[in-house]
């Protein structure tokens, strides 16, 4: 949305508490005559950007610059891929392996139905990696999974086992900054575990505030009730997995926590006004995206104040809201499109890209997917700067990923850093 903020906004800036910085900077060169020779605009020229300058959301600007010379070389099929995370059935990397390569997918969205043991799980990563890399890329795939700690732990059994996100708005609690330290360190140490067995991303944090009780799916999910407190431990997440070298993925914008119906079955109805949500809801984003937050998630959502009857994550008003009011320019994910809120009811690949979404994630059917967006592209139902937008962002991000890999190795007891940040974080908690 283009609109001005409302002044309910304005009350919530104090609650994300040092987390918020802008820097901007303007530069109006004089207007010249034809009198005048051309030597005398030398003074008033616009610097070269460096291209180390980091962006807002990690990338540099050189880096950017790379992943939009790449894509503008894709072929309409490649484009069209880069802009997928896809899913799979079963144990065997094999066949998944061959659907990236073939279709350029970005990535694979690793479920608990996709593991057996850290072997497997090593194996399978390794051989998605591979894929992307026989596909002719320089940059890793998007390897994702949701790990928030609690029981959206799809690796539960392999990697550390770390308590709900509620613990990190619990130890916020009971020590501010103790408490925010150990709510980063804890993201550090799952990052650098995810590292370890072969991800690049983590579906985290939770960035929802949730309502209690009539809340059936967000819930312990949720760090806090309270927004100033979502706020303080999304951000220290964000931080936390930023310099383990991961990306993290603040979700569900607008926010989840309010609705009180499943989005993985129905498409849930919340009737906030743009003033609840702006004060109840936004500020933890806003923490994220100050701390340089990567990507957010959008929801599936029908928000009646914004885009009534449109899930969030389909809807250019919220995609807009994003953007124009809260000032992100990462790189925007669905959440499932394989979800009940969208499947059902909508075609939602196309609808999500043309709304301002960057990647697809999971959609029911994968290759069917990618046919259909390619085929959107080549009618002129997708515009080829839209996709190459969408696509440079997710590239962009990968080419730092990379570098912050390599700047930040993984320990060889990172195990044992895991069970450490764990216990610290219950024990703060609890």
């Amino acid at each position: 949305m283009s609109t001005p903020r409302s002044a309910a906004l304005a009350l919530t800036a104090s609650l994300v508490v040092g987390v918020l910085a802008a820097c901007t900077s303007t530069s109006g060169a004089p207007e010249t005559t034809g009198a005048e020779p051309a030597a005398s605009s030398s003074a008033t020229q616009e610097p070269t950007p460096d291209p180390s300058t980091r962006l807002g959301w990690g990338p540099t600007l050189g880096e950017l610059d790379r992943a939009k010379a790449i894509v503008a070389d894709m072929s309409d099929e490649e484009v069209a891929g880069q802009v997928i995370v896809g899913r799979y059935l079963g144990t065997d990397p094999t066949e998944v392996a061959t659907m990236l390569r073939e279709h350029h997918l970005a990535g694979i969205s690793i479920t608990n139905g996709n593991v057996v043991d850290e072997t497997q799980v090593r194996e399978m990563t390794a051989e998605l990696t591979q894929a992307s890399l026989d596909d002719g890329r320089s940059y890793p795939p998007v390897l994702g999974v949701d790990q928030e700690g609690g029981y959206v732990s799809h690796l539960r059994g392999i990697a550390t086992e770390f308590p709900a996100f509620t613990a990190a708005g619990a130890a916020i609690e009971a020590d501010g900054p103790s408490g925010r330290e150990i709510v980063r360190q804890a993201a550090y140490a799952t990052g650098l575990e995810l590292r370890d067995l072969g991800f690049t991303w983590v579906f985290a944090p939770v960035a929802d505030v949730t309502i209690g009780a009539a809340d059936p799916t967000i819930g312990t999910r949720s760090a806090s009730e309270d927004p100033a407190v979502a706020a303080k431990a999304t951000a220290a997440a964000v931080r936390g997995f930023d310099a383990a070298g991961v990306v993290s993925t603040a979700k569900h914008f607008p926010g989840h926590g309010a609705a009180t119906s499943d989005s993985h079955d129905t498409l849930p109805v919340l009737d906030s006004t743009l003033a609840e949500i702006e004060a109840h809801d936004l500020p933890p984003f806003e923490a994220a995206i100050a701390t340089h937050a990567p990507a957010v998630m959008m929801s599936h959502l029908d928000l009646t104040a914004i885009a009534p009857g449109v899930p969030a994550s389909l809807a250019p008003e919220v995609y807009d809201l994003l953007r124009d009011d809260l000032g992100f320019q990462g790189v925007a994910i669905t959440d499932s499109l394989g979800m009940g809120a969208v499947a059902s009811s909508f075609k939602p690949a196309v609808a999500a890209l043309n709304a301002g979404a960057d990647l697809l994630l999971m959609p029911v059917d994968t290759v069917e997917t990618h046919r259909v967006v390619t085929q959107a592209l080549r009618q002129g139902d997708l515009s080829r700067e839209r996709i190459e937008e969408a696509a440079a962002r997710v590239v962009a991000l990968q080419l730092w990923q990379q570098r912050a890999a390599a700047e930040q190795p993984v320990p060889a007891d990172v195990g044992t850093v895991a069970l450490d940040a764990a216990a610290a974080l219950t024990s703060a908690a609890y």
